[in-house]
């Protein structure tokens, strides 16, 4: 990855460039939310066509010259129909954000209600943050997780949706470590006359493998993330029952967007079909398994854990119990400091500000991709333990930061 081409012209941002993939190479990514493309994914996205206006869906444009376009955005539809097993899928959204807003545009009326999970619960902004566009749209109500188990209160849930009577209830989550029961919330959306979207965004390649229960066939809709787990071009997806194909292709395209991200498609098509392959199985898997054995750890060195532990690829750390002076950006930092990129997260029963919350959240996509197994992972979580417990002594931090420097030689990336 020289970027020779882009140095030619503009050598600011080809160092930039450069930087920015040594500091990939030098780190390790523990952002829930991230995840390392192969060279592959990485070459369709940075493909000729980023060049292509494709306005509209295969067969279906608005502009000439769509052939291979066409050929590429079959090929990514197919692969998630393959992958998820959905009756209908668009693979346009340039976000799951975006994703989501198509669905409330196509079924929604500005002013009806949404049913979503708190933010500081582990919800996310596009379920109805008041700062987002959903909130200031639509009228939203939310649930929150049980304050003593952390797990979704799904009885608190109906019992909302009882009494507030939305038009849409979201399950599905952004910081919450637990298998989703998308049933029982389909069931409560079923009992108020509301529709259901699940929102995987998290967990789009855990679903795909088969280590979390999928929504699709239960949830009206299902969106996601195309390059969290699922590690494929960078985007949005929408997967519906058959009924509502027209009125989800129209939301995305015109309501939505104009022309959808052709490169950003074809690295969707190339990330699903290696999903497709076994070896992504065993891939999925082994992201559980690794944060299992974090969550295992952090707790043996006396952190308390959201809901006690994992289900899936991430782990939510209450900081309060055990550290009641440290801030979630007081280990953001240090720990970056020392080469480990996670983030400050909200927990429930949040006292502090969301800039500056309680908790921290780690995932454990990206050590996967590199190579990590339960071993190093568990490696990794007792460097963590010693900067929340050292975040601000230079000499541990500087310590943590040089065994870092030679995990990341023991698993490269991008040679």
């Amino acid at each position: 990855m020289d970027y020779s081409h882009v140095r030619d012209v503009d050598p600011a941002v080809a160092d930039a460039l450069s930087e920015e993939v040594q500091r990939q190479r030098d780190t390790l990514a523990m952002i829930a939310s991230e995840n390392h493309v192969s060279e592959a994914v990485l070459e369709a996205q940075g493909s000729a066509l980023t060049n292509k206006y494709a306005e509209g869906y295969p067969g279906e444009r608005y502009y000439a010259g769509c052939e291979y376009a066409d050929e590429v955005e079959q090929l990514a539809i197919d692969r998630a129909t393959d992958l998820w097993g959905a009756d209908h899928v668009n693979v346009q959204p340039h976000s799951g954000t975006q994703a989501n807003m198509a669905v409330y545009l196509a079924m929604l009326d500005p002013g009806d209600k949404i049913l979503s999970l708190d933010l500081t619960h582990g919800g996310h902004l596009s379920h109805g943050h008041p700062a987002n566009f959903t909130g200031k749209t639509y009228e939203v109500e939310q649930y929150e997780v049980d304050a003593e188990t952390g797990y979704v209160d799904y009885e608190g849930l109906a019992e909302t949706a009882e009494t507030f009577d939305p038009d849409i209830i979201v399950s599905g989550y952004s910081a919450y470590p637990r298998e989703v029961d998308f049933e029982r919330v389909q069931a409560v959306a079923d009992s108020v006359d509301a529709y259901h979207l699940a929102d995987i965004a998290h967990i789009t390649g855990l679903v795909a493998a088969g280590v979390h229960a999928s929504p699709v066939g239960v949830a009206d809709f299902v969106t996601g993330s195309t390059h969290k787990t699922i590690r494929a071009g960078r985007g949005g997806i929408i997967m519906c029952d058959e009924e509502y194909a027209d009125a989800i292709d129209n939301s995305v395209f015109p309501g939505a967007q104009g022309g959808p991200l052709m490169h950003n498609i074809a690295g969707k098509a190339v990330g699903f079909a290696e999903a497709l392959d076994p070896a992504f199985e065993a891939y999925a898997e082994q992201t559980v398994a690794n944060a299992k054995a974090l969550a295992e750890t952090l707790q043996d060195a006396g952190l308390e854990l959201v809901s006690g532990g994992t289900d899936n690829h991430l782990v939510l750390v209450d900081l309060r119990p055990s550290h009641p002076d440290t801030t979630g950006k007081d280990v953001e930092a240090a720990l970056e400091d020392a080469g480990i990129v996670m983030n400050a997260n909200t927990v429930p029963g949040e006292t502090r500000s969301a800039f500056d919350p309680s908790g921290i959240r780690l995932g454990t996509p990206a050590l996967t991709t590199r190579g990590f197994d339960e071993a190093a992972t568990r490696e990794v979580g007792e460097l963590i333990v010693r900067v929340v417990d050292n975040y601000d002594d230079e000499a541990v931090v500087e310590d943590v930061s040089e065994r870092v420097q030679e995990l990341c030689e023991e698993f490269p990336l991008y040679e």
